[in-house]
């Protein structure tokens, strides 16, 4: 089955959830009873400019027709009239990591444009495939594509020790590309408040995709007079980036925005805790184990009160006990990689013929209601400690197996 991605999506120099989930699938499909063959594109997606759409127009026409093809989104969704051209022809499922217009700090003409043509080629997809229940309610909601054609399939992650840490307190780990959506000027604002207190972070992730945003974070930890306690340490792979989740004690992720945040299940597979944004489909990645949260989910863009929950991590104890054993709990019951090539591939397998729209395979979310608040707090705590959210698990179609 060809999956066309955009070129570099193994560049260790641009790490990103995306491309992760992208490479997990070419791995686990074949376990799936789905060979796939990569199809790197080369181009400035989600801009590419006409050599660059000439490249993919001669790509797809190159397939044979009927061929079920699984795009990703930040390629397809990119080049709305190639989609409509070979929709007729081709089984095109496009895997939606996040919706286009999401980015930060987009010019507000680029992000209608690349919302109206995100739209334009979910409606004329076979399928469209969004990593969480999140984005796929917006992707309905939003889009207006027809619920019956909108799958989620969530990431999976691969079970690993659990992280020593260091003195099961001060070590902070954010694990994101320095891009505006990660939010991490909200981390340096709010951990300049806690000057009076011990702690570390280390802010792990691509740096080449916007230059000028990561000067901005090394000019505003400067006059935070923070440099000797915020590195900076750019991408890290393989065992630099085991280190680095093996020492740490907290993992924070301030997101403006996120369609789900893999990073999130790389932690917990390392039964590590999480301080993370209430945003998007963080609350359906932190998930719980048992009613017990392993972290807390705070609002966005509020670092005042993202002091507050890191000042109650540092000094007390309880709650980072609470916390860890939650984290521990919930590596136990995350989805395994495994899980998610079955559903793309049983999503590809009910995706309808080219030129029809009858679906054998429709499989429909679950929506459970769960407290979201430190580990351990109940859901009748006083009020600000805990929040309602959704946590959303498939119930389970034919092809997909029960985890």
């Amino acid at each position: 089955m060809p999956f066309v991605v955009p070129a570099g999506v193994d560049d260790i120099r641009r790490p990103s959830g995306g491309n992760t989930y992208d490479l997990e699938l070419v791995r686990n499909l074949p376990y799936a009873d789905c060979e796939v063959e990569l199809l790197p594109v080369a181009g400035r997606w989600p801009r590419p400019g006409e050599i660059d759409r000439q490249r993919l127009a001669a790509l797809l026409a190159g397939l044979p027709d009927r061929s079920a093809v699984l795009l990703d989104g930040l390629v397809a969704c990119s080049v709305p009239d190639l989609v409509e051209r070979e929709a007729d022809r081709l089984r095109l499922v496009v895997i939606v990591h996040m919706p286009l217009a999401d980015e930060r700090g987009l010019d507000p003409q680029v992000a209608r444009e690349l919302h109206a043509g995100e739209q334009r080629v979910l409606h004329h997809a076979a399928a469209a495939v969004a990593v969480s229940a999140h984005t796929a309610r917006r992707l309905v909601s939003e889009h207006q594509v027809s619920p019956g054609k909108v799958y989620v399939a969530e990431p999976g992650a691969n079970i690993a020790e659990p992280a020593r840490g260091t003195d099961g307190a001060t070590q902070l780990l954010s694990v994101a590309s320095l891009t505006p959506v990660k939010g991490h000027e909200v981390l340096v604002a709010a951990l300049a408040q806690l000057a009076d207190l011990p702690w570390r972070l280390r802010l792990v992730g691509g740096i080449e995709q916007a230059p000028g945003h990561v000067a901005y974070l090394r000019h505003l930890i400067t006059a935070h007079r923070l440099a000797d306690r915020i590195s900076i340490d750019g991408p890290l792979t393989g065992d630099a980036l085991n280190d680095a989740y093996d020492s740490a004690d907290l993992l924070l992720l301030a997101s403006h925005a996120e369609s789900y945040g893999l990073v999130l299940t790389e932690a917990l597979a390392r039964g590590i805790p999480a301080l993370a944004s209430r945003v998007g489909g963080i609350p359906d990645a932190m998930g719980n184990a048992n009613g017990a949260v392993p972290g807390m989910l705070l609002p966005a863009s509020e670092p005042t009160v993202w002091a507050g929950a890191l000042r109650t991590w540092l000094t007390d104890p309880d709650v980072r006990d609470r916390s860890r054993e939650a984290a521990r709990r919930r590596r136990m019951n995350l989805l395994l990689w495994h899980h998610t090539a079955h559903a793309i591939s049983s999503i590809l397998q009910g995706a309808p013929a080219a030129g029809t729209t009858q679906w054998r395979r429709p499989l429909q979310p679950l929506t459970l209601q769960l407290p979201v608040s430190w580990a351990g707090i109940p859901e009748n705590a006083p009020p600000g400690a805990p929040v309602m959210t959704t946590r959303t698990r498939p119930t389970w179609g034919s092809g997909w197996p029960r985890s």
